[in-house]
């Protein structure tokens, strides 16, 4: 595995219309010992929009995601509304999610849609043979999602099976779900449903690379132009289509897709999990030293060079940028808890995860010309999630309130920052000390998000605003006494924002102290 030194150069390159230019500067100090960096906000020449499906969330049937997490079904001790309970959504409500992504993953490339529909008690109950070998009810299918959709207020992106699946099985759940008038639709307003839903978004399979089919590049672009030609979108409807992309640094797998499938797609997915360790995932989420912190953040920076890399390559094919890269899975991926099923995924979610969405969000800023859609994995219960439960209890993580934090960004337009921050690093990993990102949302106003990954030390950014009027700011902030900092059903408040006295603005000039360890958006008014 490289170091972060290795890429850096690559990695801090100035692109036209991104959100950040980072030069190496050597650690600079004040004479108390304060870090110090500089910035400059780009109101000038404002670059692309930070579209709001950025904030996409992905609910697959994986351990306690859907059931117990989002659906309890007639559980009456747990208030709820049509089975999926009132907490989650209402907790869901207050980020906006604008989409959301089911039913996989994996678990969409074994997915008839038909074992999901009609009675509940006629519907098959199967083996999940990739998340923990438990059995599938099925409770959960077409109908049901679509209502939590419409409880949250979130578009559907809908996972089709190409794994074991036909087109013409895929053709037929499009049509059961869209169309106005026909056999389909029939049947749908039978099982209690007779208005079309909105499919805004159709994904060609997912990772077809691997659990999707083990699929070499040129036979999966094939295949992905077989499927995508029979998605077909009632008149006056569209539906999006998003090809399985590459895993990682797979950069012949974009190339063969981009090349051989783009008349017949219209984005292209990337998964890149932050996975300190490596392969497979083994690392505590709660119980790390500062090295485990550092070695975090440095494989979080890697979605940077990742994003840039398959960018170039989409651009030789697709330099309208008409097709957008979809990073609908990414976050943390450490060992399962403590007494937790395997294969379930179920991990505590720390102040270091904080600084993992931070720093993700800074980048997508930076490459929001192409990156229009990405999901954290995962929503509830799994992996890097917004939520934990565990039966009536509820707790919202530190991942939470950042995506809290960074809702004023949705369909702002981004403003580019060059930033000169020194580095950060233990032992072998080593980071730039701030990561940044700015936008000028539609009422006009700016908002600044900044991540100090230091866990030791403050650090003031000296930031100039050109092209930005403010005479005020305010802001909040994430942080905690220790790295490990988690909230519990019994303490959930020992990660949440507060407000942010840290910023003063005079003489066009934003100057910022950031704490050791912490996330902060700033406000300009």
């Amino acid at each position: 595995m490289r170091t972060w030194r290795t890429f850096a150069a690559a990695l801090l390159l100035t692109t036209s219309g991104g959100a950040v230019a980072q030069t190496e500067q050597a650690p600079a100090a004040t004479a108390q010992g304060t870090l110090t960096a500089t910035a400059t906000v780009r109101g000038d020449t404002p670059g692309a929009t930070y579209d709001r499906r950025v904030f996409t969330q992905f609910a697959e049937h994986l351990g306690n995601g859907i059931y117990g997490g989002l659906w309890v079904g007639n559980d009456r001790k747990i208030p709820n509304t049509r089975g999926f309970r009132n907490d989650v959504v209402g907790a869901l409500k207050g980020l906006g999610v604008p989409v959301i992504r089911w039913p996989g993953g994996c678990f969409a490339d074994e997915y008839h849609w038909r074992e999901g529909i009609g009675p509940k008690a006629k519907r098959p109950v199967k083996i999940n043979t990739h998340w923990g070998g438990v059995t599938e009810p099925n409770t959960v299918g077409t109908h049901e999602f679509m209502d939590l959709a419409e409880q949250v207020g979130a578009d559907a992106y809908i996972s089709g099976n190409v794994g074991n699946g036909s087109p013409q099985e895929m053709a037929e759940w499009v049509e059961y779900m869209t169309s106005p008038a026909g056999t389909l639709a029939d049947e749908r307003a039978k099982n209690g449903r007779k208005e079309p839903w909105k499919v805004p978004l159709f994904g060609v399979g997912n990772e077809l690379w691997g659990c999707g089919g083990n699929m070499r590049a040129p036979y999966a672009a094939d295949v992905t132009r077989r499927y995508a030609t029979f998605i077909k979108a009632p008149a006056g409807t569209r539906i999006l289509k998003v090809a399985s992309g590459a895993n990682s640094d797979d950069y012949e797998w974009t190339e063969t897709m981009i090349r051989d499938a783009s008349g017949q797609i219209d984005a292209l997915s990337l998964h890149y999990y932050t996975v300190p360790g490596g392969w497979a995932p083994s690392m505590s989420p709660s119980k790390f030293d500062e090295a485990g912190w550092a070695e975090t953040l440095a494989e979080t920076w890697r979605m940077d060079e990742i994003i840039t890399k398959h960018s170039k390559i989409m651009d030789k094919y697709d330099p309208n940028k008409r097709i957008w890269l979809a990073i609908d899975e990414w976050g943390t991926w450490y060992g399962q808890d403590e007494g937790t099923h395997p294969g379930f995924l179920r991990q505590q979610n720390s102040l270091r995860d904080a600084l993992v969405a931070a720093i993700n969000l800074n980048i997508f800023a930076k490459h929001a010309d192409r990156v229009k859609l990405t999901a954290i994995a995962q929503m509830v219960n799994v992996l890097q999630a917004m939520i934990l439960t565990e039966g009536p209890k509820m707790v919202l993580t530190p991942t939470y309130h950042v995506f809290k934090m960074y809702k004023p960004y949705m369909d702002a337009t981004v403003l580019p920052i060059e930033l000169k921050s020194p580095w950060y690093n233990k032992d072998k990993w080593v980071v730039p000390t701030v990561s940044a990102s700015a936008v000028r949302d539609k009422a006009g106003q700016v908002h600044v998000g900044m991540a100090n990954s230091d866990p030791n030390r403050s650090i003031t950014v000296s930031t100039t605003l050109t092209g930005v009027t403010a005479s005020g700011v305010t802001g909040t902030i994430v942080t905690a006494p220790t790295m490990t900092a988690i909230n519990t059903f019994d303490q959930p408040n020992n990660v949440v924002p507060t407000a942010f006295t840290g910023a003063q603005l005079g003489g066009g000039t934003l100057t910022v102290t950031l704490p050791p360890k912490s996330v902060v958006m700033l406000d300009l008014r």
